[in-house]
């Protein structure tokens, strides 16, 4: 029936789009409600994994925050040398970007996507945020893994502000998000996270009191948690509907 013949446009559309991500690196995102539920820790174990069966993986940028189970899985990636920047009389260590391009490995982990770059450092970067790095490399063909958290995504800025009082100033565009290859969800229990504050295995000692008192309060992460299912769900759904399939029965319970 007529009906039922794909649509010219549509067709011709996807082929495009499939030509120009052809020489494009892919960008895997492992998403999560907040910092702690694990998005670092379970890249890094997949980049070993990848090493293992003998992939060219190396480390950009990753932030272990002074987590022991974090640095033990570092010491078996290479790690490429992070770059100096004198900023208000202090010097900081930052992703080199040239450094990645020259290195060129098949996947590079840049942690912290939202991160925003030292303007008014000394060497200045090449560009404000650290997702804009990110596409410069996935630009040039090279696969890019990174974290985020849901609190991070611009359009829920407001409404995160609203939830738990804190408003991030480091954000990215929707489209960042939308437009990424793969997003791994990283899901954790608010009663285990907060296990593991009390642990210390997300915040250094000192910080934890005030972190479970502010932002890490219960219902916080409860209503965090329910925006980063209902964020993915609304992946899932959008790529079925981009391949001409229905929505699957996990995403429409989030719609």
């Amino acid at each position: 029936m007529a009906g039922d013949r794909p649509d010219p446009d549509q067709l011709l559309a996807r082929v495009q789009a499939d030509e120009a991500r052809a020489g494009r690196g892919r960008l895997r995102i492992f998403f999560g409600a907040s910092a702690g539920v694990g998005k670092t820790y379970a890249m890094l174990e997949a980049a070993r994994a990848a090493q293992a069966a003998g992939t060219d993986v190396a480390v950009g940028y990753v932030e272990p925050h002074g987590r022991r189970e974090t640095e033990s899985l570092l010491e078996t990636l290479e790690c490429l040398p992070t770059l100096a920047v004198h900023y208000r009389g202090v010097t900081r260590q930052e992703f080199d970007l040239d450094a990645a391009l020259r290195r060129r490995p098949e996947i590079l982990l840049v942690d912290e996507l939202a991160h925003s770059n030292l303007i008014e450092s000394d060497p200045p970067p090449r560009h404000a945020k650290r997702w804009q790095d990110i596409r410069e490399l996935c630009d040039v063909g090279i696969n890019v893994w990174t974290t985020l958290n849901i609190q991070h995504i611009e359009s829920l800025n407001d409404l995160i502000a609203q939830i738990t009082g804190v408003r991030q100033r480091e954000t990215i565009p929707d489209q960042v998000l939308d437009e990424a290859d793969e997003i791994e969800l990283i899901d954790l229990p608010p009663d285990d996270l907060l296990q593991r504050l009390r642990q210390g295995k997300v915040y250094v000692p000192d910080q934890v009191a005030t972190a479970i008192e502010r932002f890490f309060r219960k219902p916080n992460l409860i209503a965090l948690r329910e925006l980063a299912l209902r964020r993915t769900a609304d992946r899932v759904d959008a790529a079925a509907r981009a391949q001409g399939l229905p929505g699957s029965p996990q995403s429409q319970a989030y719609l």
